[in-house]
């Protein structure tokens, strides 16, 4: 092989690394997925219900002027990245329809979704505590564009819960 043909690989096989991490750092378009049946997509393909939500409250607060019952609910949301499908989860506390509290659970399947997730983990609190669950709609936290779509899927299942 010669040496112009050696580098004109070399390179076509950088642009095309180069190509792919640039793709996993960009936005993914996230279709709400409110209508979503989790027995039907358990099977590690689509996000599951946590069953165990832990309801503090029973009915609305403030004279029936909240939509969603106060209590802390937990649900899986699932996203792709370059590696394949990944699983954050996702746990909400809930007071008049505002969070209260988020904790996130990693479920990374190599360092580099560990890395993301942890700098997702780190950052969401500031963004969405205190704000009205219908208006959570999170694109980029902390560095982090993928697992955003895995949080709002999972948000939509909460939503789901706290009727």
């Amino acid at each position: 092989m010669t040496t112009p043909l050696r580098k004109s690989i070399f390179a076509g096989i950088a642009g095309l690394s180069l190509i792919g991490a640039v793709a996993g750092c960009a936005p993914s378009a996230q279709s709400p997925s409110a209508e979503s049946t989790p027995a039907a997509e358990n099977g590690g393909q689509a996000s599951t219900s946590s069953p165990t939500s832990s309801s503090t409250a029973s009915g609305s607060t403030a004279a029936g002027t909240s939509e969603y019952k106060d209590g802390t609910y937990s649900a899986d949301g699932t996203y792709t990245s370059p590696n394949g499908q990944e699983t954050v989860g996702v746990e909400l506390t809930l007071a008049g329809d505002t969070v209260s509290a988020v904790n996130i659970t990693t479920h990374p399947s190599n360092p580099n979704t560990k890395k993301f997730q942890g700098e997702f983990a780190s950052g969401i609190s500031a963004q969405i505590v205190g704000k009205n669950i219908d208006e959570l709609n999170v694109s980029k936290v902390a560095g982090s564009s993928l697992t955003s779509g895995g949080f709002n899927e999972a948000v939509e299942q909460i939503k789901s819960q706290a009727k």
